[in-house]
Parts: structure tokens; C-alpha cells; sequence
């Protein structure tokens, strides 16, 4: 048992030096570049919660549970530990399995599922068999992670084909486009290591994070605005960004204008 929580004792190795700069950190800039996550999510969690006080609380957990995120993220690449992989990858998927839950829109509900309760349940009920199962059988929290991510994505393109409001057009391209770079890098660094290599560059997994948690930021919005202007339209959603606004850029968040009982399609 306790070999699972050894140094290296993941078949996981990125392509960072390892012990590089410090005996006792596998991978630094990997490590040091998991401070995003105590950076971003405080932020986000200030900012929508006036969107979560009127919508529910529980969208907090989201940005909650990308601390988490941060904190299994540098404790895996500080010792590349079993262990510390199978967290790492937990919390990602409880991140995925509580935004899937929250957000997913009710008209593409299961036939036999009535309402959002009982939907929620149904996740939880498969989040918690992947993450038993993810310790018996590692890869099995691959194929969860992936299932949740293409059907979010499928349903995000689904309701983003009706939509005009420019302002949400962009956010949704950003956020596209911030996924696919923090991909790219993600998969360049896992499997483009000796290009890399010759290039003495090796930090394009700590980049990943950079991009991941900001692409994080853009999506939740995003979901989250559209599920304002479904679930709760007589608040009057709208984009912002902080900390400019004027220009759209920065972390987008939801202000909510106002108590009208006017519906806002998008």
C-alpha cells in the first residue's frame, strides 16, 4: 500500500527534467505552474456569486473543487506518485461530473429522468462507481472523463446553433480556442517529448495548466449564462469581463440587471 505513494511509482512521466531544480520536486515548473489554480478560482468564485445566490449555491462547487484540482495537480507532479495521479485525475472528473450536473440543459434529459434532482443523482451514482472502479482499473477514469467531456461538448454545440447574441458567440470561440491550445500542448508534451527535448524546452505541460484554467473560467461562464437565460430569465444575464470590461478582456463572469419577467433566448 504504501508504494503508492512513493516518488515515481506512476507510469506517468511528463516531459520536464526531472529533480531538476530541487531534490525533492519531480517536476518544478509542473508543480509551480499549479499556483494558477489558487489564482483564477478564488476570482471566479467572487465573481459568480451573484449568479449562484439567485441561480444555487451549489456552482461554487465547481471552482471549489478546482483547488482541489490545484492542490492533487502539484502533489502528483511534486512526486509523480501513483497516488497522487489517481487524485489528480479524480478531481478532474468530480469537476466535470458537478458541472455536467448543474448545467446540463433539462430538454436533453433522459426520457425516464423527471427532473434535475433526480438527474443529479444518476451522476453522482456514475462518478462514484468510476472513481471505485479507477482503483481497481486505472483507465477506467479516462474513459469516464471522456464521456462527460464529449457529451458536454455535443450539448454546448447543440444550443450554441440557435444562438445570435454575438457577445456569447465570442465567448464561445474563446473558449474554444483556449481548449485547443491547452490540448495541443498537453498532447505535444506527452507525445512530442524528444522535439521538445532538442529544443530545451520542456514546459509546455506547465503551460497546459496556465491554459486549462482559463479555458475552465470561459466555458463555466459560458454554460453558466446559458443556463441563466434557460433557468432563471427574468434575472437579465449578461457577459462581463474583469477587470475590462469595455474591451472583453479578461475572466468573464454574469451580472445579473435585473428582476424583469422577460425571457432572453440564447
Amino acid at each position: 500500500m504504501a508504494g503508492v505513494f512513493s516518488y515515481e511509482s506512476s507510469e506517468v512521466d511528463w516531459c520536464e527534467d526531472n529533480y531538476k531544480h530541487s531534490e525533492n520536486v519531480v517536476e518544478y515548473f509542473n508543480t509551480m505552474s499549479s499556483f494558477i489554480f489558487f489564482v483564477i478560482s478564488p476570482i471566479m468564485l467572487y465573481l459568480l456569486h451573484p449568479y449562484a445566490k439567485e441561480r444555487n449555491l451549489a456552482v461554487h462547487l465547481v471552482w471549489i473543487m478546482m483547488v482541489f484540482v490545484g492542490i492533487f495537480s502539484m502533489y502528483f507532479h511534486m512526486t509523480l506518485s501513483f497516488m497522487g495521479q489517481m487524485l489528480d485525475e479524480l478531481s478532474i472528473l468530480w469537476v466535470l461530473a458537478i458541472g455536467y450536473s448543474l448545467w446540463f440543459p433539462r430538454r436533453h434529459f433522459p426520457s425516464f429522468v423527471k427532473d434535475r434532482r433526480t438527474f443529479s443523482r444518476m451522476v453522482l451514482i456514475i462518478t462514484v462507481i468510476s472513481t471505485l472502479s479507477s482503483f481497481v482499473k486505472p483507465t477506467a477514469n479516462a474513459y469516464a472523463l471522456n464521456c462527460f467531456g464529449i457529451h458536454i461538448l455535443y450539448s454546448l454545440f447543440m444550443e450554441l446553433r440557435s444562438c445570435t447574441d454575438e457577445r456569447v458567440l465570442r465567448l464561445a470561440w474563446a473558449s474554444m480556442g483556449l481548449w485547443v491550445l491547452a490540448i495541443s500542448c498537453w498532447i505535444s508534451d506527452r507525445f512530442g517529448c524528444s522535439f521538445w527535448q532538442k529544443l530545451n524546452f520542456c514546459y509546455l505541460h506547465g503551460i497546459w495548466h496556465i491554459l486549462i484554467v482559463v479555458a475552465t473560467a470561459y466555458g463555466t461562464t459560458l454554460v453558466a449564462y446559458m443556463d441563466a437565460s434557460l433557468e432563471i430569465p427574468y434575472s437579465l444575464p449578461v457577459l462581463k469581463y474583469w477587470p475590462q470590461n469595455k474591451w472583453a478582456i479578461g475572466l468573464p463572469y454574469i451580472a445579473l440587471k435585473g428582476n424583469t419577467k422577460t425571457r432572453k433566448r440564447c
